[in-house]
């Protein structure tokens, strides 16, 4: 894989981002079948969206759209760990794994 050729690539955050990403993705596969369209979902949308909005954020024109993005990202963390709380709730994760992503 190439890499590099834009500014957020450079992004260290950004690089955390997706390997967090790919680490509740892994997660989430073990959820049971009948979260496949509520959880699992909601929360591999929401930890894209992570570095999704760092990326677009870091390509617009100025550092108070940035911010604006960097917000977003916020927010979709925001979103990830109530889905992790839910997960943990109905047992689908033990407290380690819960504990090693919070």
């Amino acid at each position: 894989m190439q890499s590099g050729k834009f500014k957020f690539e450079k992004l260290q955050v950004w690089q955390l981002s997706m390997d967090f990403g790919e680490k509740i993705y892994q997660i989430s596969t073990t959820f049971p079948a009948i979260e496949k369209y509520n959880l699992q979902t909601q929360i591999n949308r929401a930890v894209d969206s992570i570095a999704l909005n760092l990326a677009e954020g870091c390509i617009g024109n100025s550092n108070a759209e940035f911010s604006k993005f960097i917000g977003y990202s916020l927010r979709s963390v925001s979103e990830v760990v109530t889905c992790l709380i839910k997960a943990i709730r109905r047992k689908y994760i033990s407290e380690e794994t819960f504990d090693e992503h919070y």
